[in-house]
């Protein structure tokens, strides 16, 4: 008889402590995105953006035509950026030029 009441007792203490079973079921589901997931600090927002990001970088990664658009976009870039370096380069020689020349006058 003894064992049983002690079986009984265990159940109710775990029960009691169970924090699934105790939630207070009126607040579930109210401001998720400001809730923090339970022993990761993160809140629900900071997991989704990263699985978001996650979701973005899998699909560049595995998708062989955005690849290609992204490959092409950098060449452009560069394209941009090489053409400005040479324009700098142009722009500095002509300041130079007239530099040396109001110089002779």
């Amino acid at each position: 008889m003894n064992s049983h009441n002690n079986d009984n007792n265990f159940k109710q203490a775990t029960l009691s402590n169970n924090p699934y079973i105790n939630n207070n079921k009126s607040d579930t589901g109210s401001n998720f995105m400001n809730q923090n997931i339970p022993k990761t600090g993160f809140s629900a927002a900071e997991i989704l953006t990263g699985a978001l990001i996650g979701a973005a970088a899998t699909y560049i990664l595995t998708n062989e035509n955005v690849q290609k658009t992204i490959f092409k976009g950098m060449v452009s870039m560069g394209d941009v950026i090489s053409g400005g370096i040479d324009e700098m380069k142009e722009r500095f020689e002509d300041a130079k030029a007239e530099h040396e020349a109001a110089k002779e006058a």
